[in-house]
């Protein structure tokens, strides 16, 4: 995996926006589109779910973080009455799902709509606006960080189980989420790298491979 055009993570690399999201989602896109006629029933890379179920998983998070966040009255209670539903006993549990007769390409679709969804949303909201998240009761700008963390990450996670490549994706992009994010993220270590390390995706030199893992909503101290 290259990352030259990577620079190490800075201090303060400014806020996550929308159009974070819009970009994150149109990478991860871009890069699965020549894999349709690959077989998504394979697993999404290190996962146990497939690449059809990490797809749904994907478009499921952005849907949920943009309802959680973009509701007429957010709340950090962390009770949804949204309902959910497993493929299979091992797979994920998600609101949002494809019809599996549309094919891959009905998938990436269903992916850009949520993506759409969590990017107008993080645009819209008030920065007053909280919201839960079993990582910590977040902001609009968090909602869209964790949007932008889950798309990178399974989208790496999909080519992999795919055989399509996932270019690194652009140094800032992943600088803005890992400090929104991840207040721990190593600063001498640049961004994609970091985040893969951190999530327990990727190794980085010195450091023992990341097992559990978590990140950290809640906003960040100015």
């Amino acid at each position: 995996m290259s990352a030259e055009s990577n620079t190490p993570t800075v201090q303060d690399p400014g806020p996550v926006t929308g159009d974070d999201v819009a970009l994150a989602v149109g990478l991860a896109v871009a890069a699965l589109r020549p894999a349709l006629d690959a077989d998504w029933d394979v697993p999404a890379g290190s996962l146990e779910w497939t690449c059809w179920e990490t797809g749904e998983h994907l478009a499921d998070d952005l849907f949920w973080y943009a309802a959680r966040i973009g509701s007429l009255r957010p709340s950090t209670d962390d009770r949804e009455p949204l309902g959910a539903s497993r493929r299979r006993p091992e797979g994920p549990a998600n609101t949002i799902t494809a019809d599996k007769a549309a094919g891959p390409a009905g998938l990436l679709q269903v992916l850009e709509d949520c993506g759409g969804l969590l990017a107008a949303v993080a645009r819209a909201t008030p920065v007053t606006a909280r919201a839960h998240h079993v990582f910590g009761i977040s902001d609009p700008e968090g909602f869209a960080a964790m949007g932008v963390v889950e798309t990178l990450l399974h989208a790496h996670d999909l080519t992999q189980g795919l055989g399509a490549h996932f270019a690194p994706p652009p140094a800032d992009l992943c600088a803005r989420a890992l400090h929104r994010l991840f207040p721990d993220a190593p600063d001498d270590a640049e961004p994609w790298p970091a985040l893969l390390w951190l999530t327990g995706r990727g190794d980085l030199p010195g450091r023992e491979r990341v097992g559990k893992w978590r990140w950290y909503g809640a906003p960040r101290a100015s």
